[in-house]
């Protein structure tokens, strides 16, 4: 992994991406939900095992995102997301992509794009990484309290909520923005 901008990045603008992934499937994840005091409301839990994973960052100065929802979360499926994301930086600048320290996301086979550089997060800081807000907020708003009936049913659910996300820059924005990682 790299830290630090390489040569051909002097000048450019440069993009803070925020990258992670979320497992989503039959053993889903049940959220809370408003009821009156003293009931216990019914919610649906799948006890199946199928299940994909969203491999998502977002850039929350410009409001974007790239994702794949694929069935694995391995060094093939971050190489393909990693090039994702280089499609997505904006002509002519660069991008850090801040992540986590999945085994994954170091492997020694990635081939970084030109226009990417890796920013990896410490050990154990989770709350360092607004992706993990991008995933409450697309679980308690799409992707919780649901059965579905097909592994296609829980691709096309998680393209839909991706996709409804992406189409909301402000939304990106007011998740995923953190001070500390604003470039002026």
């Amino acid at each position: 992994m790299t830290a630090a901008l390489p040569e051909h990045a002097a000048g450019k603008p440069i993009e803070i991406w925020f990258q992670d992934e979320a497992r989503v499937g039959q053993q889903g994840t049940l959220t809370r939900l408003w009821a009156r005091r003293g009931t216990r409301p019914r919610a649906p839990r799948d006890r199946r095992y199928a299940w994909v994973y969203i491999f998502g960052a977002v850039c929350p100065a410009r409001g974007a995102g790239a994702a794949l929802v694929l069935p694995f979360a391995n060094a093939d499926a971050m190489q393909r997301h990693l090039d994702e994301i280089g499609r997505c930086v904006a002509p002519g600048a660069h991008a850090v992509v801040v992540l986590d320290g999945a085994g994954w996301h170091g492997a020694a086979k990635l081939v970084i794009p030109d226009n990417v550089s890796l920013l990896p997060l410490p050990p154990y800081s989770p709350e360092l990484n607004p992706a993990e807000n991008i995933w409450q907020y697309l679980r308690q708003n799409d992707l919780s309290l649901r059965v579905w009936q097909t592994y296609d049913d829980i691709v096309e659910t998680c393209c839909h909520a991706w996709n409804k996300l992406v189409a909301q820059p402000p939304r990106i924005r007011s998740i995923a923005t953190r001070q500390w990682a604003v470039i002026d």
